[in-house]
């Protein structure tokens, strides 16, 4: 693959931007969302006036726990929640794919990460506007070298994090204007001196039984305006329940767990209005009982916050 094609998307979006819908959409914790704003909002504004022998910042967040959680939506709607604050109003997303990066061939990994994240990043914001890089999935090219196993060829693994920590000090100083948002299921797997480079580690955690029901409620509501008796059933006192018992899912499968209720009866295939609380009910314990054998990632983002 070549380093071109790692680029998922690069665009520059204002404040006005469909993206926003991205941030909007994830219910989190507030605080976790003021945090990552403010982050990249004072790394973009302290770091090209203040040199970084002085603030230490590497212009780099991570976001970290359980798969489902928000994390790569929160980090692609960032540039359109920041751009109202930043002078001209438009902020510059690039999305990366850490995975097309590594290559089994001998020094092949080392040598693209440090093309993208020192050349190819930087001429694609050439321009000086705000811009915010998404790396997502980073242990994929930031792999814990204390970790890495000897068959898996560890002196390229342990050369392409070097590349890694090289670029983000490289960054740092010359491009304030450049701000990355990492995103990852198991920090375990990360290299540490990754991880102390990082501004900030916000964990992002299972959604609790309110934002449950706020996501079960908002996903019905959407559905409702295309079959209105969804309505009801969005707003029936039923709902807290359903999401007691929806407890150990993430935010993903929860949206997810209201189509496999209307995918369960034909009725409710060719009419999702007539949707019951009852066909919810059984969709939601099917999903929880298939999370029972499946717990490593959440135990070990858990034990890492």
């Amino acid at each position: 693959m070549k380093i071109h094609e790692c680029v998922l998307a690069e665009e520059v979006v204002g404040a006005d931007s469909a993206e926003r819908g991205l941030w909007e959409a994830i219910i989190v914790s507030g605080d976790i969302k003021e945090r990552l704003r403010n982050q990249a909002l004072l790394s973009l504004t302290v770091r090209p006036v203040v040199s970084f022998a002085v603030t230490a910042l590497h212009g780099l967040c991570t976001l970290y726990g359980p798969p489902g959680t928000g994390k790569t939506t929160l980090a692609r709607g960032l540039a359109a929640q920041i751009a109202a604050y930043v002078a001209g109003g438009k902020v510059r997303r690039i999305e990366i794919d850490p995975h097309g990066l590594m290559s089994p061939e001998h020094g092949v990994s080392q040598q693209r990460v440090s093309e993208l994240l020192t050349e190819y990043v930087p001429a694609l914001a050439s321009d000086g506007i705000p811009t915010v890089v998404v790396l997502d999935e980073v242990e994929s090219m930031a792999v814990a070298r204390s970790a890495a196993s000897l068959a898996a060829n560890p002196a390229d693994v342990h050369r392409a994090t070097d590349a890694v920590l090289t670029a983000l000090d490289f960054n740092a100083d010359r491009y304030p204007h450049l701000f990355f948002v990492a995103t990852s299921n198991f920090t375990t797997a990360l290299d540490e001196a990754f991880l102390s480079r990082s501004d900030a580690a916000i964990f992002v955690p299972l959604p609790q039984a309110t934002a449950l029901r706020e996501i079960l409620a908002s996903t019905l509501l959407s559905l409702a305006g295309t079959y209105p008796g969804l309505r009801a059933l969005a707003e029936a006192p039923g709902l807290d329940g359903l999401a007691q018992a929806a407890m150990g899912l993430d935010g993903r499968r929860t949206r997810k767990v209201v189509f496999e209720a209307l995918a369960q009866r034909l009725d409710t295939v060719l009419d999702p209005s007539v949707l019951t609380e009852q066909d919810l009910s059984a969709a939601i314990r099917n999903a929880v009982s298939g999370t029972d054998g499946d717990t490593t990632h959440v135990e070990a983002a858990n034990a890492a916050h």
